[in-house]
């Protein structure tokens, strides 16, 4: 079912808020202007906005009775004259599609001129309180909340003839790995300590001589404590055989070897 269905005989609620950029049709003086609505043979005549100008506020409301089929509202602002006839400023269509489906309208609509032209803007809010009827009316209402305690159930056993889930073989080969064994022993998590004695000098090989010969003293030597010993032998050699001494005398006997027994 249409929600703008069955509108016969429902009320439309109109309030006339304003008026603003109003057409001026006053040479010396301001205008006084009022808004006349008209649905159907239904018309409604706001009072006169004395001295009003192109700015008017009126602030009045009118009930409509609507009729199935007619779902516009013709809205014209006319200018109160005293000793004349009152002077046309401009007038509008309000279509009631928006305000009958939904049951709020508040917008502001655009005046026109006899000949199309711009003669200032008027704000109308517009209710209907069967839109809410027809929309909620036939929907089914919601089961009422309810919070449900949760329950918690105990798993189930395990059946003793259970078989483990079947896995599908694998089209690769399983390859294991193990870990590399190091050839040396595992380091030690601590630092290693100091020795509580000197190590031994290493005499496992001897020291390699020096390919060069030591190079001379950079001072001469000292002088010694002790004389020098005296010569093993004089050069020249002495004349052999050995001249008698001039110092010692020579024996009355001369030496023989070997010597006579006694």
């Amino acid at each position: 079912m249409s929600t703008m269905a069955g509108i016969q005989g429902q009320i439309l609620e109109v309030t006339v808020v304003g008026c603003q950029k109003l057409k001026d049709t006053e040479w010396f003086s301001r205008q006084d202007p009022y808004v006349v609505l008209e649905y159907s043979s239904t018309r409604h005549r706001t009072r006169t906005c004395t001295d009003g100008g192109k700015n008017a506020v009126f602030q009045e409301k009118f009930m409509f009775t609507l009729l199935e089929g007619l779902r516009d509202l013709k809205v014209a602002v006319w200018n109160s004259n005293t000793l004349s006839t009152d002077d046309f400023i401009g007038n509008a269509t309000i279509q009631l599609q928006k305000v009958l489906s939904q049951g709020y309208d508040d917008c502001t609509w655009t005046l026109q001129t006899k000949t199309g032209r711009f003669a200032g803007e008027v704000r109308l809010i517009l209710h209907y309180a069967g839109a809410k009827k027809q929309n909620y009316g036939s929907a089914p209402s919601a089961p009422p909340y309810a919070p449900q305690a949760p329950q918690y159930s105990a798993p189930p056993a395990p059946s003793p003839y259970s078989s483990p889930p079947y896995s599908a073989p694998s089209m690769y080969p399983q390859v294991q790995y193990s870990q590399p064994q190091s050839a040396y022993p595992p380091a030690s998590a601590y630092p290693p300590q100091p020795s509580a004695y000197p190590p031994p000098p290493s005499t496992a090989y001897p020291p390699a001589p020096s390919a060069y010969p030591p190079g001379p003293s950079a001072y001469p030597p000292g002088p010694s404590a002790y004389p020098p010993p005296p010569p093993s032998s004089t050069y020249p050699p002495p004349p052999y055989p050995p001249q008698p001494s001039p110092y010692y005398p020579q024996g009355p006997y001369p030496g023989q070897y070997p010597p006579p027994p006694y």
